[in-house]
Order: structure tokens, then sequence, then C-alpha cells
């Protein structure tokens, strides 16, 4: 069997005979494992066993792995051959190379045929194209030429034709600055009112982290809705605010579950609103990336009975399991930098104290005991804050909650040493967030201040 240091050795001072023994292998797998072994050609080296091996072999994985050591020659003469290779081709992961290959090359005289690929069904060949023409990008035809991809159906194609000619970003000490810090004004502060009036008066990227529990849909005597796109329109009007107000790449969090509406007479059925679903698209349409389900599971006992009905008959259609798992949607504000520089904006003193102790949750499904409040009737259990918290925030965060309900989420964020900032209409509720987050403000020594929506639009303009 020929090593990979016998290849570099005749690479090195025999490459005949290197290009014999590639003409002559006479088994498939040795053929492909001389291939795969070849590393960087030297200078002059002669493609033409390439070629051959293109031209003639019917395995798509030698075939690849040709096309591939024909793309490091990066020689113009070798044009015409992948172009007709390209058109000969049936496997689409070989396709995709010998346009790699061609980008490889840095040649002008591959830009009309690049231009042809830019039109190509496969999407995977349009990026590969994209990244071999974005080395000419400062040549203003090109340039234009790109730009007419910012409505490609595909939006990985949309992303990077936006983060390569639309977008500029700096990594400056200053900017990074901006992404830790939040108005002192809105820290610990919770303001009565509607949520969608108390929104414009907050900054611009002035959160850190979003967790919350939409109301449900006409399913609890605090929200009532005209109809189920009222609801959903609603819905909408206050994500897009959260939206702007989350710091670049920065996280929401939605827990929601399918609602059912009882029926209104034994004539009629029951009908069953899938919101996480219906909220997904709307919140992917204005601007977040999708970036985990998870499902939070509770006891059976805690979910209504569905199986009544069914456990005396057993007629199939009529079976409906007993609802025990609500969702925690995860979203990303979506932005072309990666997570680490969300990171690298922290002092190593903070990412210390705000690392995940062991014992975490390794999957997505989180089983927790759900938990009851004499005034609220859905209440966030604390396990299930402090998880959220944990996961997707640093100490000194400012995390937000719209609906605050009970004020959970507040407490358990002082507990943590996080800022939060809530926003809740009702005066029973806000009465409970006095008194729970009172009593958390003993052990953290810091004192939640309350605001009516006119007060804190007055701080707003002062600010």
């Amino acid at each position: 069997m020929l090593t990979k240091d016998r290849v570099t050795y005749l690479k090195e001072n025999n490459p005949d005979q290197l290009q014999t023994l590639l003409k002559t292998t006479s088994t498939d797998a040795e053929l492909l494992r001389l291939l795969s072994q070849l590393g960087r050609l030297p200078r002059g080296f002669d493609g033409d066993c390439f070629v051959t091996i293109l031209e003639s072999n019917n395995n798509p994985k030698i075939r690849y792995t040709a096309v591939k050591n024909l793309g490091k020659l990066a020689d113009e003469k070798y044009i015409p051959i992948l172009l007709d290779a390209f058109h000969a081709e049936t496997d689409s992961v070989t396709r995709r190379e010998i346009v790699s290959s061609l980008g490889r090359m840095r040649s002008r005289a591959t830009i009309p045929y690049l231009y042809e690929f830019l039109e190509n069904g496969d999407p995977e060949i349009v990026l590969q194209t994209i990244r071999a023409l974005l080395v000419f990008k400062k040549d203003e035809h090109i340039r234009k030429k790109l730009l007419t991809l910012q409505n490609h159906p595909n939006e990985i194609i949309q992303d990077l034709i936006d983060l390569e000619l639309n977008k500029q970003y700096t990594n400056g000490q200053e900017n990074r600055k901006l992404q830790i810090i939040s108005p002192n004004y809105l820290k610990n502060s919770i303001i009565q009112g509607d949520v969608r009036a108390i929104l414009p008066f907050v900054p611009d990227e002035s959160i850190h982290l979003t967790f919350t529990s939409p109301p449900y849909y006409n399913a609890r005597d605090y929200s009532i809705y005209s109809s189920y796109n009222a609801y959903l329109d609603f819905l909408k009007q206050v994500f897009s605010e959260v939206q702007r107000i989350t710091k670049e790449g920065r996280f929401l969090v939605v827990n929601t579950s399918p609602v059912i509406v009882p029926r209104i007479s034994r004539k009629h059925s029951s009908r069953r609103y899938p919101i996480p679903f219906d909220l997904h698209a709307i919140l992917m349409a204005m601007g977040w990336d999708f970036i985990d389900d998870i499902v939070w599971a509770k006891p059976e006992a805690s979910a209504k009975n569905r199986n009544a009905g069914f456990l005396q008959h057993r007629k199939p259609l009529a079976y409906k399991p007993n609802a025990t798992t609500e969702y925690l949607m995860v979203y990303r504000k979506k932005t072309h930098r990666l997570l680490d520089w969300n990171m690298r904006c922290y002092a190593d003193e903070t990412i210390e104290k705000s690392k995940v102790p062991d014992g975490y949750e390794t999957s997505n499904l989180w089983k927790v005991d759900p938990v009851f409040d004499k005034v609220h009737s859905a209440v966030f259990p604390k396990e299930l804050c402090k998880r959220v918290i944990q996961y997707y925030s640093y100490v000194g965060d400012l995390v937000f909650d719209p609906f605050a309900g009970s004020g959970t989420m507040g407490s358990v964020a002082l507990s943590m040493k996080r800022y939060f900032f809530l926003a809740e209409q009702n005066d029973e509720y806000v009465k409970r967030i006095q008194q729970k987050l009172g009593n958390a403000s003993l052990l953290t020594n810091s004192q939640p201040q309350f605001f009516t929506l006119a007060e804190f639009g007055d701080m707003r303009r002062q600010a």
C-alpha cells in the first residue's frame, strides 16, 4: 500500500512516477486513497492525469476528488474541461466542487461562466459561485450583478449578499461596551400600562434577553380579543418592538402552547388554535432567527383531562391526548456576527461569574412542575425562569418580560444578579408584583421602581 510519506516523496522528487500511478492504479479504493493523499501539489504539476480520471471513471467520489485536485492547480487551461464536466456530471456534490475549482483560479476568464451559474437551481452552486465572484467585488459591474441576488428566493443567499455587500461592521471596543450597558432608568423597573404604549419609550438595543409567556387567546378572563387574527396582530405589534429594543444578536424566549376554546354548544366542536406555530412565522418574518424549540413537560396530573369520553367508548377518531407540554421557542435577533462576538463583549470576571454550573439540562425536554398563584392563574415556575436566565444572559444583563403577570421573572432575575424590566397592565397583578419583588429586594438590596405609563414617559423624555 502506498503510504502518505511515499506520496509526498514522489510529489517532490518524481512527479512523473506519481502521475503514472494515478493513471494505472487498478481499483477504485486504491485510486480514491491515492487522490485523497495528494495534498498540496507542486507548481507545474501536470493535471492531465486528473482529466483522464474525471472523464473515464464511473465512481462519483473519485470524480469529485479528481476535480478537487484539478482545482488546486488553478490553471486556466482547464476551464473548458471543467465546464464540459459540469454539464455532463450527474452527481450534485461533484458539480458544486467544479464551481469551487473554477472559483479557486481567481481568474477573470471564469467570470462569464460564473454569471451563468448564478441562475442554477441548486442553491449550493449559487453560493459557491457568489464566493468565487466576491474575489472581484470591487469591480462595479460584478458588484451590481451580485446585488441582483438580494431578492433571491433562498434565504441563505440573501444573507450572504447582505453580509458581504451591504452590512459594514466594526469590532471596536466602544461598540462592544454598548452591547453591555443599558439605560439605568430601565433597571429593576415595573411599568403599569399597555405594553404597546410602554415600548415606544424604550430606546433601541436596550435589552439583553426577553423571556415571556403571552396572554392566552380568549382562554383567560384577562385576555379577550375580537378574533384570532386580532390576537396575532397584537403579538406582532409587541414582538416587533421587542425586536427593536433587543441588543444585536441577543435572545428572545417565548413560552406558548396551543389553546383550546370551548365549543359554544353541543352542536359545535371546540377549536384548537396553534399559537406557537402561527407566532413562529410572524417572528421569523420580522427579523428573528430561530435557534431552538424546548419542550416544557409537566406531570399528566396537572393537565386538563381530555380523555373522559374516549375512555368509555374507545372509538377511533375521538382520541384526544392530554396536553402536558408547552413550548419554549428560542430566537436570536438577526445578525451576521457569531455568538463569540457577543461573548467577547464581557470582561473575564463577568464571564466567570456567569458560567453555568454542573447539573445543567442537556436536552430540549425540560421536566418542570407547574406552580400556582392565588392571584394569577398562569405563572412561570421559578425553575423555568432560572434556566432561561442562566443559559441566555450574563450577570449584570437587563432581562425583560412584556407580560409580567405576577413578576416571577423579575424576582428570579434579582436572585441571579441580573436587572429586570417588567410591563404589566392588570392592577391585581401589579400589586402581586409589588409583594413578590418587595420580598426579593430584601435579599438583594435592590429596590424595585414602580411607574405609571405617564411617569415612565416623563422619565424617558428627561433621560
